[in-house]
């Protein structure tokens, strides 16, 4: 418990604040995350071209190909 009240009151500039808080929400939510939430989701952009195959990319059990 003395060391979090050390780091609780050691003072600390805004840039180091932000950083520090920065660093602990990309550590909660995770670094890929919040990569894809800065830079958006490019599987999105995928998916509505229609260029996906796979699991969930087609009709179930059929192809893509129209009659």
């Amino acid at each position: 418990m003395k060391q979090l009240e050390d780091v609780m009151n050691k003072e600390v500039t805004r840039k180091e604040f932000l950083a520090t808080l920065g660093f602990g929400v990309a550590s909660i939510l995770g670094f890929s995350g919040v990569v894809k939430f800065l830079f958006g989701k490019g599987s999105s952009a995928q998916r509505s071209s229609g260029g996906t195959y796979g699991y969930g990319g087609g009709v179930y059990g059929g192809s893509k190909r129209k009659a």
